[in-house]
């Protein structure tokens, strides 16, 4: 019998790489082949059995949701990333039917864990209705929830806080145009808590001075001003709070800003705690680490590893310690010129402790100035251990290499975080009281849920007018949201 071949030009374009890559795995044995001359043809029944493991795809393609049923709740997801908050949605009852993420890692891990699903890559690449398509709905259909965390960096207080000027900023802008096409009953916009400081115009606080003040769009809270303001421009109550996931479940100390948008002007109360650290309204004592890694003793872990220079620090200190507990001389050997810079600088030389919720996981624990290792094994936390502090189950697959495995779950939305939120929307779709607790410590920080925070930066909603009538169209090409003549 004749083989079914295929050109290594066709094999390409089937799994999305360069034909110097088929040729690659042809000769590494990965996908079978015969070799004709300098011809390679690629066994099309043995490519289709290794395109059928997602991990195996360097990049899935697009695909449009399998089932042809409606779920009772219609939820999509964007930039789902490892699907964090997606699982916390799931955990509370409600199903996304469709993903979008643009990054080639965290599409091979939604499409080991959810095939069924639609999926989608760059938000940018999509009209309203094509979206509607890859999720099985008509242009009638009612969708009842979106949800996404669009890329933070543009907004952290530890980058170059170029906001809605950097390419990812505009991603957020790109997010707020779904709300307003797709317009769903309840919309979720997660993002850093920098996101409650950041200017439209970022100035480097090298170039401030006395004679030179701020102008209106480089003061702080610009931003969130603007998104709050176009939210409700789209009809849309808007309410916010800066939410530490240790006061749901997760045995993390993480803080993220969560807007929940509902389609009719109301706002939301804010989520429900079911943990708390001081024990207030006699809820139960944060998770800790200690809890989290529960039963992982005996397995293979999987982690990267620290230089042996840093490890002689390391046997050193033990659980919950960091620089400071060496001796001086140790500390200044250990930090060198970082030792006489400003800051707290705690993420140096750092072991968790048992008995507390870890650190915010960071995307790579093993950088000098981010270190997290574990409490008393000279080692930084493995790719198990993380999956268990954001509250992934052990099954779910991460793709990738281990530094994508990293990156995956260190950015994602903690499990317990996402559950939250899904049963607040639920309860409030649904009828059911939602309590409220007055009072309560939802991070530790001040003044940061959106009423307070709205009254407080009330002073510059001038540049939300100024921003309404400057306002400009922003494309993947063009990110100058603002023409500020």
């Amino acid at each position: 019998m004749i083989p079914d071949v295929i050109s290594t030009k066709e094999a390409a374009e089937l799994m999305q790489l360069t034909e110097q890559r088929v040729r690659t795995l042809l000769k590494q044995g990965k996908i079978a082949g015969q070799q004709l001359g300098k011809q390679w043809l690629v066994d099309r029944q043995n490519l289709e059995q290794f395109l059928a493991i997602p991990q195996n795809h360097v990049n899935p393609p697009d695909k449009k949701r399998n089932s042809k049923s409606k779920p009772d709740i219609v939820a999509l997801s964007f930039f789902s990333g490892a699907m964090g908050l997606d699982l916390g949605l799931k955990k509370a009852g409600i199903e996304v039917m469709l993903a979008c993420e643009f990054d080639k890692a965290c599409r091979k891990t939604i499409a080991a864990n959810n095939p069924d699903i639609a999926l989608l890559g760059d938000v940018w690449n999509y009209s309203a209705e094509q979206i509607r398509e890859a999720a099985g709905l008509s242009l009638d259909d009612d969708i009842d929830l979106i949800v996404g965390g669009p890329p933070c960096q543009a907004f952290s207080t530890a980058g170059s806080r170029r906001g809605f000027n950097d390419q990812r900023g505009g991603a957020l802008i790109r997010y707020l145009e779904l709300i307003e096409q797709l317009k769903p009953k309840y919309a979720v916009l997660e993002n850093v808590r920098g996101l409650l400081s950041a200017p439209l115009s970022h100035r480097p606080h090298a170039d401030r001075d006395e004679k030179n003040p701020l102008t209106e769009e480089e003061q702080a809270g610009g931003a969130l001003l603007l998104i709050v303001q176009r939210l409700k421009q789209a009809g849309y109550g808007v309410s916010f709070n800066l939410y530490n996931s240790a006061n749901y479940g997760s045995p993390q100390v993480r803080e993220r800003v969560v807007l929940i948008c509902h389609r009719g002007g109301e706002e939301l109360p804010y989520l429900e705690p079911t943990h708390s650290d001081k024990l207030e309204f006699n809820l139960p004592q944060w998770n800790t680490f200690r809890s989290a890694v529960e039963g992982l003793e005996s397995i293979k872990h999987e982690h990267l590893t620290f230089p042996e220079g840093r490890l002689r620090y390391y046997r050193l200190l033990g659980p919950g310690e960091y620089w400071k507990n060496l001796p001086l001389e140790l500390q200044k050997e250990a930090l060198g010129k970082s030792f006489y810079a400003g800051g707290g600088k705690t993420g140096f030389l750092r072991r968790l402790a048992w008995d507390k919720p870890s650190p915010t996981l960071v995307t790579h624990p093993a950088m000098p100035a981010t270190d997290l290792a574990h409490p008393v094994e000279n080692r930084p936390l493995s790719i198990q251990e993380y999956k268990r502090v954001q509250q992934f189950p052990d099954e779910w697959v991460i793709c990738g290499s281990l530094v994508d495995q990293y990156k995956q779950v260190g950015n994602a939305v903690p499990a317990g975080l996402g559950e939250a939120i899904g049963k607040l929307i639920l309860n409030h779709m649904n009828g059911k009281p939602i309590k409220v607790y007055e009072g309560f410590s939802y991070s530790r920080y001040k003044e940061t849920d959106h009423r307070t925070w709205l009254a407080k930066h009330s002073a510059i909603g001038a540049v939300e007018k100024k921003s309404k009538k400057k306002a400009g169209k922003l494309n993947k090409n063009n990110m100058e949201l603002f023409d500020f003549a």
